[in-house]
C-alpha cells in the first residue's frame, strides 16, 4: 500500500484535471436539467459519470488524492459558472408571481 507522502504528480494532475471537467460537466448538466433539455441533459449526465469514473478509481488507492480532487471540483465549478454567467456576481431578477385563471 502506498504512503500518502508517495504521490505521483503526473496521477495528482490527471485528478485535478478529471474532477475540473466532471465538476464543468456537472454544471452543463445541471443548466440543462434547468432549461428542460433532456437529450443534453442526458449527454451531460452521461459524460458526467464516464469523467467521475477515472477520478474515483484514480484515488480510492491512496485518499490523499482526495485534496486534489477537490481542487479539481472548485476548478471546474468556477471556471464553468464564470463562462455560464460572466463574472458578475449580480443575483438573477425575481420571478414574478403566477396568478390564478378566473374560476
Amino acid at each position: 500500500m502506498q504512503s500518502i507522502f508517495e504521490i505521483d504528480p503526473w496521477l495528482a494532475l490527471g485528478v485535478v484535471v478529471a474532477t475540473a471537467l466532471t465538476d464543468a460537466v456537472y454544471v452543463m448538466f445541471t443548466n440543462s436539467v434547468i432549461a428542460r433539455k433532456r437529450v443534453a441533459a442526458a449527454n451531460w449526465s452521461s459524460l458526467w459519470y464516464t469523467l467521475s469514473s477515472f477520478a474515483v478509481i484514480s484515488y480510492t488507492n491512496n485518499w490523499a488524492y482526495v485534496v486534489f480532487a477537490a481542487a479539481g471540483s472548485w476548478i471546474g465549478a468556477y471556471v464553468t459558472m464564470t463562462f455560464l454567467h460572466g463574472a458578475g456576481g449580480k443575483p438573477p431578477a425575481p420571478l414574478a408571481p403566477e396568478t390564478a385563471p378566473p374560476a
